[in-house]
């Protein structure tokens, strides 16, 4: 038996980590995340399977690599033989419900040569990635029907065919003129749609309406905010509410372009790059960066106090992280997916309901986690089977408990993948498709990137923790990439491709040849 009985499992789009008050941000007023650290524990050390949406989403949601899941770039199916949170928890009589963006795309093809129609129920779950969609919102273009939001708006006073873009991602100058979002210079004024009616503040009520409608009956969501991700458009007041001088100072050092490394200087070509080199872009976007994420945080103490009217706190596990961060211009870089820590290295904050968790509350965690550790965190909360023969993570439960042994140990290093391939790097590079591979392994003092074609990366994160100085061409370290190359071997070698037949299974059939009447090898 378990004292947890929901689930309330929160990820924020482009979130970075150290724009979080309790991770050290001086001028951010996070108080709801930080009330959650509060009563739970801060891991220093999460990291994602990858820096790019859907690849890292699809970790987070089946606890496996990009590698073993395969959906490594969004809008790139994950196959229908991959199992997901949702379905785990649909095994034992239980859903998993969704606020929010996911970034699942139904693998068609999969559906298509196993006879199942896209409209059948199953196909419908497939194509949903086994979540019950409450309200499905990617927040990236104009919603379809998987959204109630566009008919929400125009029942608000929103008359448009396509609210989303002519309200909430514009805005109006000071002339009255109406101008997009998408275009940066733009996101100094505010949305054209009044706060209570923000893609933020509309997905948290779908959430609370969903709690409060469950009563007393066990219930997992999953709340799934689309923000901070561009555009970086924000309702009044958040699109004023920090200064410039609040912000975090750009971390980036005109050494880091001498000599880059050359897909690293391929993505400094990207438009979003070359524009967040300008001091004009980043100094205009990060202030409304920071009011996007206030925004969230003023939200989700409404989702806190909904909590604590049902006493939900009792008896429900929460995950808050993200995906990935966002650039805004460090490392002369916009966007996410190289492997610089500004990336890679996420929030998570969980709160462990349980007695057992009391002794860790408050505290941080400095050991490496992964988001593939989300998944077997919630089946061990719920009472339900590891699934260990396919789920490549590890529970969080013995670190928010405090219960590791030795024996059962903990990794001493974290790995992340790269596929551009669709990224107009790989035209910059001239490389084919299949050529456009990077593998991150990053332990308690190097970072070390493995590029398919090209040199290594290596950075001493103690001497040089911001990542200025790539040594990956350095004869004098020849001997420590050596050594984080045979981690990233080792990683490679316990990633889990017999998913069909279980540990106890193969034990059962451990040389049991005879049994079958074969008898191979007699003289």
């Amino acid at each position: 038996m378990t004292a947890i009985r929901n689930v309330l499992f929160i990820m924020c789009d482009q979130l970075r980590r150290d724009h979080l008050a309790c991770y050290g941000h001086p001028y951010m007023r996070t108080r709801n995340i930080d009330t959650l650290a509060a009563r739970g524990v801060r891991f220093d050390n999460a990291y994602v399977s990858s820096g790019v949406c859907g690849p890292s989403r699809m970790s987070y949601y089946t606890g496996r690599t990009m590698t073993s899941h395969g959906a490594n770039w969004n809008r790139v199916p994950m196959s229908i033989g991959e199992i997901t949170l949702g379905e785990y928890l649909l095994r034992h009589g239980r859903s998993l419900a969704l606020a929010g963006k996911t970034h699942v795309q139904a693998d068609a093809s999969g559906m298509e040569r196993l006879e199942i129609g896209r409209d059948s129920p199953l196909g419908l779950r497939l194509s949903a990635g086994s979540f019950v969609e409450l309200d499905r919102y990617d927040g990236h273009h104009e919603p379809g029907r998987e959204s109630g939001y566009p008919a929400y708006l125009r029942a608000h006073g929103y008359a448009s065919d396509r609210p989303w873009s002519d309200y909430v991602i514009s805005v109006e100058d000071d002339r009255g003129e109406v101008r997009s979002g998408w275009q940066m210079r733009n996101v100094r004024w505010p949305s054209r749609v009044a706060e209570p009616h923000s893609e933020t503040a509309y997905m948290t009520d779908q959430a609370i309406r969903h709690i409060e409608q469950q009563g007393d009956e066990p219930w997992a969501l999953h709340l799934s905010y689309v923000k901070p991700h561009w555009p970086y458009v924000a309702p009044h007041p958040y699109h004023d509410m920090y200064s410039l001088d609040q912000c975090l100072p750009l971390v980036r050092h005109t050494a880091e372009l001498d000599n880059a490394h050359p897909v690293t200087a391929a993505y400094r070509q990207h438009e979003e790059s070359v524009n967040f080199s300008r001091d004009e872009v980043s100094n205009t976007v990060r202030p409304i960066y920071q009011g996007l994420i206030q925004q969230i945080d003023d939200h989700l103490g409404r989702l806190w106090d909904v909590l604590d009217r049902l006493n939900r706190w009792d008896d429900t596990l929460i995950v808050l992280t993200a995906d990935h961060g966002d650039f805004l211009g460090d490392h002369w870089l916009g966007e996410k997916e190289q492997f610089y820590d500004t990336v890679q290295r996420v929030p998570m904050v969980v709160y462990d309901p349980s007695p057992e968790a009391n002794a860790t509350r408050g505290t941080a965690e400095a050991r490496f986690t992964s988001c593939i550790d989300v998944v077997p965190t919630v089946l061990e909360a719920l009472g339900l089977p590891s699934c260990e023969e396919r789920i490549e993570g590890k529970s969080l439960l013995p670190l928010l408990r405090d219960t590791l042994t030795q024996e059962n140990g903990w990794r001493d290093y974290v790995v992340s993948e790269l596929d551009y391939s669709f990224r107009g790097a790989r035209l910059t590079l001239g490389r084919a498709p299949h050529e456009c591979r990077g593998w991150m392994v990053r332990d308690a003092r190097w970072k070390y990137v493995h590029w398919l074609g090209y040199r290594p990366q290596l950075f001493d994160l103690e001497a040089d923790p911001n990542e200025f100085i790539d040594l990956g061409g350095e004869r004098t370290h020849e001997a420590t990439r050596t050594q984080m190359h045979a981690k990233l071997v080792d990683w490679h070698a316990t990633l889990k491709q017999r998913v069909t037949i279980d540990d106890a299974g193969v034990a059962s059939r451990t040389n049991t040849h005879r049994d079958w009447g074969v008898f191979f090898g007699e003289w």
